[in-house]
């Protein structure tokens, strides 16, 4: 559809061979890719992508903007001569245009354990407690400065699949545990409140753990959040050489 002032133009990835692939859009209607979306789906209602929270917090969003990984809800839309292409996470089965399964990411991220596990009985008695007290809340386990510096740069990722589909080794293969699942690894491998740390380290050392990244360094650069995968990984493998966290 052609427009009367600036516009931009768009190539759009399509799982079916025969639907529209180019649009062109207003430019004053768009600030972010997910308004672009949105211009197109007016345009194409058959157009499948997904969004939910429009905040940069679900990571339901993410697209491949001219073969970059990138938030849609928070990505400015690039004006030019040119034309921006969209397609889906590489990496990822595709349902429908550009909807992928994240179900290869979500199973890496259930692989390490990725949630704290906490004994509040254990607590309770490494306190000292009676039997009685063992039924009661235990007070949260504080951490130190050293181990809070350690895990809050990692604590905010929003399983957007950046990181998974920057990675060449997540798609190639499905042993490896991918950036993501393994910064979660570092993370509650060093909070001293978590009772499963033996579990995962295992699960790491294993085929597929930090071994199996190549260093590139992709994933970091890839994180919409800021996170630094390449440099939990590093640090993961320093614990494995020294065993200890």
């Amino acid at each position: 559809m052609a427009t009367a002032g600036p516009s931009v133009r768009v190539e759009v990835a399509r799982s079916d061979p025969d639907a529209q692939r180019a649009f062109e859009v207003p430019a004053e209607a768009v600030r972010v890719v997910l308004d672009l979306l949105a211009e197109i789906g007016r345009q194409d209602p058959s157009l499948y992508f997904r969004y939910s929270c429009r905040s940069g917090f679900c990571g339901t969003c993410t697209v491949l903007l001219d073969g970059r990984a990138v938030l849609a809800c928070q990505t400015v839309v690039p004006v030019g001569d040119g034309i921006v292409s969209l397609a889906p996470l590489g990496g990822f089965p595709v349902v429908r245009d550009l909807v992928v399964d994240p179900a290869p990411f979500a199973e890496r991220w259930d692989a390490v354990g990725a949630r704290l596990s906490v004994d509040p009985g254990g607590l309770a008695q490494a306190q000292g407690s009676d039997a009685a007290a063992l039924a009661e809340p235990v007070a949260p386990v504080p951490l130190d400065p050293a181990g809070r510096d350690i895990i809050e740069p990692s604590l905010d990722c929003i399983s957007c699949g950046a990181c998974f589909a920057a990675c060449d080794l997540s798609a190639l293969d499905r042993a490896f545990l991918g950036p993501a699942a393994l910064t979660r690894a570092m993370v509650v491998i060093a909070d001293p409140r978590d009772t499963r740390s033996t579990e995962r380290s295992v699960a790491i050392g294993a085929p597929g753990g930090v071994e199996g990244c190549h260093g590139i360094g992709a994933c970091s650069l890839a994180c919409p959040k800021g996170l630094d995968p390449a440099r939990a990984i590093r640090r993961l493998r320093r614990w494995r050489m020294t065993g200890r966290a």
